[in-house]
């Protein structure tokens, strides 16, 4: 089972819409077959991983980190494939919340005399699955705000410079952390600041193109940012006012931008009907690298899952800009609370990595 979700985190950022799976087949002590979700979510895992073991999967062991799926979709269920195949156990580290699966894949293997154990590395496979499981029970994606900040918080200086706080190492794990999500959202004040491309920089480490989002409920983004001028080549979507400008949305269009009509909110639009559209087009997990207005906003409205947070050694100083705008806490009670799941150093910078606490 460790084996398979090592296959299903290298698949994180490019099976969306579907989970991305692991699964290994072993027959007699050996490995005959293995296979992670293929980039757009098909062939699923335990098709490809039985192709590979060919006859030696009868009888075998399988193991996969998600339950099979067992409805019929663009492709045919696991669960035929497994029984066709005539393993004799199949070894699942989670359950698939998808109503149309959720212990009904389990049920189908054991009607067909195939022996089925579950909760193997539950923890494990629920956080490689984290997204796709997030998708299906809120309706929304994952969200992992990252930030890079001084050890006080800071982001910029007063007169705004922010480039660069980190160090090459820290911003070469930035970039990884885009290559493991599907999509990328920054408020439009970080576009106009920064003019960011928003790719995954590390060459071969992303097969799928990340979706570049912006919140921008006025369209204020320039048609000549690099976000907008790309966008034939990956994808970019804007978050935007339903009823804005006819004329910016046409040549927004033109260019290849796809729009997203939302009711206003705060900052700007409503940011719950975002993340739940963004979940409608397919996105499961989503990094949100700035600035400082999104991310008070979203933490406000408890729409952060996990937090990663780049340190670098240096003090600026209160008269600097913060990670997070105001958001009114005024009790401590009030704060979003985060558990550490975990510190890396990164040079002279730390990576430190929360989930949202229950």
């Amino acid at each position: 089972m460790r084996a398979a979700l090592s296959l299903a985190r290298r698949g994180l950022g490019a099976t969306w819409p579907n989970p991305s799976v692991g699964c290994v087949v072993v027959a007699d002590g050996l490995v005959v077959g293995r296979a992670v979700t293929a980039p757009g979510g098909r062939p699923h895992a335990e098709t490809q991983a039985l192709a590979m073991a060919g006859p030696a999967a009868r009888g075998a062991s399988v193991y996969v980190t998600l339950e099979p799926c067992c409805h019929t979709g663009r492709t045919a269920p696991c669960t035929d494939a497994l029984i066709a195949a005539g393993v004799a156990r199949v070894v699942i580290s989670i359950r698939d919340p998808d109503r149309r699966v959720d212990g009904q894949g389990i049920a189908r293997l054991r009607a067909a005399g195939i022996a089925v154990e579950e909760g193997v590395l539950a923890a494990e496979g629920a956080e490689v699955a984290a997204g796709f499981c997030t998708v299906m029970r809120l309706g929304r994606p994952l969200v992992t705000l990252k930030l890079a900040s001084t050890l006080d918080g800071r982001i910029a200086t007063r007169g705004g410079e922010s480039r660069w706080i980190t160090g090459e190492p820290a911003r070469r794990a930035a970039h990884g952390l885009r290559g493991r999500h599907d999509a990328v959202l920054v408020g439009v004040g970080t576009v106009l600041a920064d003019d960011p491309d928003l790719t995954c920089r590390i060459s071969g480490f992303k097969t799928v193109p990340l979706v570049r989002v912006v919140a921008d409920s006025h369209l204020r983004t320039s048609l000549s940012a690099r976000l907008v001028t790309s966008a034939r080549q990956a994808p970019s979507w804007m978050l935007v006012r339903a009823g804005a400008d006819a004329d910016r949305r046409r040549a927004f269009a033109d260019l290849g931008v796809s729009l997203i009509d939302l009711p206003a909110g705060e900052p700007g639009v409503d940011l719950a009907a975002g993340l739940a559209a963004l979940a409608q087009r397919g996105i499961t997990r989503l990094l949100v690298e700035g600035g400082a207005q999104l991310a008070a906003a979203l933490l406000r409205q408890g729409l952060v899952d996990r937090l990663a947070w780049f340190h670098a050694p240096a003090v600026m100083g209160g008269d600097c800009w913060p990670a997070a705008q105001a958001f009114g806490v005024e009790r401590l009670a009030a704060m979003p609370h985060f558990v550490r799941l975990g510190s890396v150093a990164l040079g002279g910078d730390m990576l430190t990595e929360f989930r949202r606490a229950a």
